[in-house]
């Protein structure tokens, strides 16, 4: 080999060895460029996906206060019609009751030295009012 074919050799393995080495180090850049980029994909993956999530825990939760809201109201439906009913139970029991058991009502006004009394006795269907004034005994204090 003569000089000027070793020094072609020495240049070509040097321009090989600079190219491998530019190329290396693009790949090494381009690497680093992919992985930033994948990272950059991923985190606003990441938000759409927490985006999306949250919508849709909105849109259940707004789905399940409805529902709530919906078996309220039909409870509440059903409470008033059974309350009403218990009412008009109540108002049939209780006249019932004093149609049949009887009661007492009456008032009273004492004044000075007499009682006056009024009294209204219900037995069954029938009612007897009784009014009466009693005097009362007062006994007069001797002076001491």
């Amino acid at each position: 080999m003569t000089q000027k074919e070793a020094v072609v050799c020495i240049q070509a393995w040097w321009r090989g060895t600079l190219v491998r080495r530019t190329l290396l180090h693009a790949a090494l850049r381009a690497s680093v460029i992919q992985r930033w980029w994948r990272h950059v994909l991923a985190v606003q993956l990441e938000k759409r996906r927490l985006v999306t999530l949250d919508i849709y825990v909105r849109k259940e939760w707004a789905a399940v206060r409805l529902q709530s809201w919906v078996r309220m109201w039909h409870i509440r439906l059903r409470y008033c019609r059974l309350l009403r009913a218990a009412r008009i139970i109540q108002g049939y029991w209780r006249w019932h009751n004093c149609h049949t058991r009887g009661f007492f009502q009456g008032h009273y006004h004492i004044k000075e030295s007499e009682l006056n009394l009024q009294l209204e006795i219900s037995l069954g269907p029938q009612i007897c009012k009784v009014q009466q004034s009693t005097s009362l005994p007062i006994k007069e204090s001797s002076g001491l």
